[in-house]
């Protein structure tokens, strides 16, 4: 499971390789109302989400459909390093 970091939390790469658990808390958008599944995923930072990523983390596609419905798109999520 691996993701991508925004500039909130890259620090110059020093989040490369970081390991973060991450849980689904919401949609964003009106297409899927609920898409969270409940339960959370631990991603390691492998790359660096550019300028005009929207978001803090920027999950792979593995990653997201295993806590939220991959038809939502965006989602709010918490996270936190381990």
């Amino acid at each position: 499971m691996i993701a991508a970091a925004s500039d909130v939390i890259w620090g110059n790469k020093a989040a490369c390789g970081r390991k973060y658990t991450v849980k689904c808390i919401g949609g964003t958008n009106q297409g899927v109302p609920q898409p969270c599944k409940g339960n959370s995923v631990v991603v390691k930072i492998v790359d660096y989400c550019p300028p005009g990523c929207h978001g803090t983390i920027d999950l792979s596609k593995e990653a997201f459909s295993a806590i939220a419905n991959p038809d939502a798109g965006k989602i709010k999520i918490e996270y936190t390093q381990v």
